[in-house]
């Protein structure tokens, strides 16, 4: 043991208040690492999906080459948290962590001072993506650190969860400032600035190291090559499939066919294993299945506000400044719901949290599918703040159910329950945002033809307004023939408009919709197994 651990235990320290294993100001410290190691893994998640449309002009790409820089990044991040889950019980958490944000840091440094142009800033943000995947893990180890057993699951886990989904409101509200400040480069420097934090804090508090393991075996080498090899390939596709569309871009089906190859492979090579990675049989159990759609499910209809109110704004041409304080009440909305379920999360409520957050989610999307052009973002802060808070209750009652069901079953089962939690939150986010974003594209087409229906140059009413768009343009054009064409450009531009409008609005309907029948489902099998209950007790009490 080394100094610093030493120094730690609680025999050097004071006695610790009760709820806490160690003295409060230590305990506030590693509560901050945890804040801090979060913020810089999500922060750098979202940097582009935020900035997309500054970054590509001080890149000089277009909007669809922008877009792999999310791929680039997405690519290693959502399969690397498998391997180095067997890689930190091998080799110790301390070191494991501190190589982790070196290489963060690095990777951080090299897109401050490399990156110039797309290629560079491609290569640097797959290097990003890989070295962000552990920082997820240890705000989750340093966020419960300081909480007795009894409190892990309930209270740590609503924190440390909570802490992990603030990601995006919290980019929201500082990129305009990082922007004005440096650009891109300034984002960057913020990200590189938190990394270092971060290493510090890491340096400084060190957390419960368990017994070392030897755990990796060259088979495991094997089976990790070809799932991130296949969950990369997924990432990818679902990342850009709906900027170069489905049917038209031959290399995305190549991308889904080689990933069913690999997990195939992958497969095969686990069923056959004494000690696999990931435990197949255990994965595909009805309970387990059941409880991968459940919260992919959720990841899905959460699209509503990750994706739907952020480009439903950007297609109205309103900036990320004049959304700020919509996204200050998201974050309130995410910090209430993770306060709720740390004071009244327990085992077996669960389905309580779960039907309070699609009941919020649903009423949040219908109050949405109202909006219209005229539309800010002071109109829909009451049902953006609904969704939030129905997110933030959600994960954190799902992970403790789960973690509450594998946990004494041993090291292979916990990490056969991390791959799938990791596997629906990266995957299902993208899945959501790739359906969502398909969705209103089909449905923006659709509303246009029938808008267009109605163009009908003989009616007096199209005439008149074709005439007030073309008087727009009468102080610099003399031709009437001009002046109409102009007048038909600037209609066909509101009425693309409004088509964007009717397809957002259809897309939270639809989200609407599958979050109320989603709770409709649980309120029936919470009532299936309450009547079960009820008739196995009658049952068993002796005849009369």
């Amino acid at each position: 043991m080394s100094a610093s651990e030493a120094s730690a235990t609680p025999a050097a320290s004071p006695p610790a208040p009760a709820g806490l294993t160690m003295p409060p100001a230590r305990a506030l410290a590693y509560m901050l690492a945890s804040v801090t190691l979060a913020m810089t893994q999500q922060i750098g998640a979202n940097l582009v999906n935020t900035n997309v449309y500054q970054i590509q002009g001080e890149l000089g790409a277009t909007l669809a080459e922008t877009n792999w820089l999310i791929a680039a990044y997405m690519a290693p991040n959502v399969s690397l948290s498998l391997a180095l889950i067997k890689i930190r019980m091998q080799y110790g958490l301390r070191n494991f962590a501190e190589m982790s944000l070196a290489g963060f840091v690095l990777a951080a440094f090299l897109n401050l001072v490399f990156v110039h142009d797309l290629p560079s800033a491609v290569v640097v943000r797959f290097m990003s993506g890989m070295a962000a995947a552990p920082m997820s893990s240890l705000a989750f180890f340093y966020m419960i650190e300081p909480l007795p057993p009894q409190k892990k699951l309930t209270v740590g886990l609503s924190l440390a969860l909570t802490n992990t989904t603030l990601g995006i409101p919290v980019t929201r509200l500082i990129s305009p400032w990082l922007l004005d400040l440096g650009g891109f480069h300034g984002l960057t420097l913020f990200e590189m600035g938190l990394a270092m934090v971060a290493f510090g804090f890491v340096f400084a508090l060190p957390l419960t190291t368990p017994p070392r393991v030897k755990w990796i075996g060259p088979l495991d080498i094997v089976s990790y090559l070809l799932i991130a090899i296949g969950f990369g390939a997924i990432a990818v596709a679902l990342s850009l499939g709906r900027i170069y569309w489905w049917f038209e871009a031959p290399w995305l089906g190549m991308l889904f066919a080689l990933a069913v190859i690999c997990l195939t492979l992958a497969v095969i090579v686990e069923l056959h294993r004494d000690s696999p990675l990931i435990d197949i049989r255990w994965l595909t159990s009805p309970a387990t299945l059941h409880f991968a759609g459940a919260i992919l499910l959720m990841r899905i209809v959460l699209a509503e506000q990750t994706v739907g109110a952020s480009n439903f704004f950007q297609a109205l041409g309103i900036q990320n400044e004049q959304t700020m304080p919509l996204y200050a009440v998201i974050l309130c909305a995410i910090l209430a719901g993770g306060l709720t379920c740390a004071l009244l999360l327990r085992p077996g409520r669960e389905n309580w949290f779960y039907g309070t957050a699609l009941a919020c989610v649903a009423l949040g999307a219908w109050l949405d599918s109202g909006a219209t052009s005229l539309t800010r973002p002071h109109d829909i802060r009451l049902s953006q703040a609904l969704v939030a808070y129905g997110s933030g209750l959600f994960l954190p009652a799902a992970m403790a159910q789960g973690m509450g069901g594998v946990i004494t079953r041993g090291p292979i089962f916990i990490l056969s329950f991390i791959t799938v939690f990791l596997f629906t939150q990266s995957i299902g986010g993208l899945l959501g945002s790739a359906l969502f974003g398909s969705f209103i594209t089909l449905r923006t087409a659709f509303h246009f033809n029938v808008l267009a229906e109605h163009f009908v140059l003989s009616e007096p009413l199209l005439a008149q307004r074709l005439s007030h768009f073309g008087s727009v343009y009468g102080h610099v054009l003399s031709d009437p023939t001009l002046m109409r064409a102009e007048g038909v450009t600037l209609l066909t531009q509101r009425a693309a408009q409004e088509a964007i409008v009717l397809a957002y609005n259809d897309a939270f309907m639809l989200i609407s919709a599958i979050a109320s029948l989603a709770l409709v489902g649980l309120l029936c099998h919470v009532a299936f197994l309450q009547l079960r209950k009820r008739s196995g007790a009658t049952s068993a009490q002796p005849a009369l």
